[in-house]
């Protein structure tokens, strides 16, 4: 541990599985647009700001009445099923959704009778903005060596509908301004969609792949720069992507030990073109080693970077060494090693 910058390792925690579930209503930048088409023509704003700045050409819902804790545990099936586990030996269940409906009860307790867990197995949720899920994991991989549960399942179920129906109402009104747009471009980046992992101890399952440990780094005086509740997100997008670049940065000078300029794949939380291009070039990454869903996906939030990771594994191998980066806000960072 060192001022400012913490740094893991795992001795006995494997994933078993990692898997996605894709919204099924594609919603496209071009229909936005169309919706738009009036407030940009008042405002003198030129159209396809999302194609051109963000890079994001669609991104998903789910179906009325499909709500993201369904979604959550619909991902938890899918990956006990793809493990080999059974639901009952799960010992802790994690949401680590930003989508929430209420303060409490936790979403997690949904997701744990959806899922037909034990009543043995811990449920809660941990919410840090991108970054849950990451989070979920150390969580749970501390827990698995520490002895105190065999089997995880972390889960994340995330709805873009409602946020991006209300934003596009607001933007509609006649007294809407650039500086509204400006603050609520990013809400328009956002996608739905669903993911889950299943953790295990590695001494009961060669087969799983080993997860190494990692660093975190925080800057939390940004932590202004977006906020957000479940039908507004307020953003600083410029403010976001360079103090967000700047903390990739602080947090990879201190990974020397760790050698990870030359891993098989980088598999980084999806925000934008403006991101995902700053932070590579930022820290000399391979851009053929970092694979983007944002484009078609969007923003999902924390199951952006498991629905990635999922996407992509089918075409690793043995022994593949796979970085998984991403920055949430508030801001806080974190690098996190597989061995496949």
């Amino acid at each position: 541990m060192t001022r400012g910058n913490a740094e893991y390792r795992y001795t006995n925690t494997a994933i078993m599985s990692v898997a996605a579930v894709e919204a099924p209503v594609v919603v496209t930048s071009d229909q936005f647009d169309e919706q738009l088409s009036e407030t940009f023509r008042r405002l003198r704003l030129r159209p396809r700001m999302l194609q051109r700045i963000a890079g994001v050409q669609e991104r998903r819902w789910w179906p009325e009445g499909f709500g993201f804790a369904d979604a959550a545990a619909t991902a938890g099936a899918k990956a006990l099923s793809e493990a080999g586990v059974d639901a009952h030996d799960v010992g802790l269940l994690i949401n680590t959704s930003v989508s929430r409906a209420h303060l409490e009860p936790s979403t997690a307790v949904a997701i744990h009778h959806a899922l037909d867990l034990p009543p043995s197995a811990l449920n809660f949720d941990i919410a840090n903005a991108c970054l849950g899920f990451v989070n979920g994991i150390q969580v749970a991989a501390n827990m698995i060596d520490a002895g105190q549960i065999r089997y995880a399942l972390i889960v994340a179920g995330e709805s873009a509908r409602e946020a991006q129906q209300a934003t596009i109402e607001r933007l509609r009104r006649s007294d809407s301004t650039r500086d509204d747009v400006r603050e609520q471009f990013a809400t328009l980046t956002l996608g739905s969609g669903a993911a889950a992992m299943v953790l295990a101890a590695a001494d009961a399952h060669q087969e799983g792949h080993r997860l190494v440990g990692g660093v975190s780094r925080a800057a939390t005086q940004h932590h202004t720069l977006c906020v957000g509740d479940s039908t507004r997100m307020r953003t600083d997008a410029k403010g976001l992507l360079d103090a967000g670049v700047d903390l990739a940065a602080a947090a990879w000078a201190r990974t020397g030990a760790w050698d990870w300029q030359n891993m098989d794949l980088y598999v980084m939380h999806q925000v934008s073109a403006a991101h995902t291009h700053g932070v590579v070039s930022r820290l000399g990454l391979d851009p053929r080693k970092v694979p983007e869903t944002f484009p078609l996906w969007g923003n999902v939030g924390p199951a952006s970077l498991p629905l990635t990771l999922a996407h992509h594994a089918g075409s690793l191998n043995s022994g593949d060494r796979v970085l998984c980066m991403g920055v949430g806000s508030g801001l806080n960072t974190c690098a996190l090693e597989i061995v496949w």
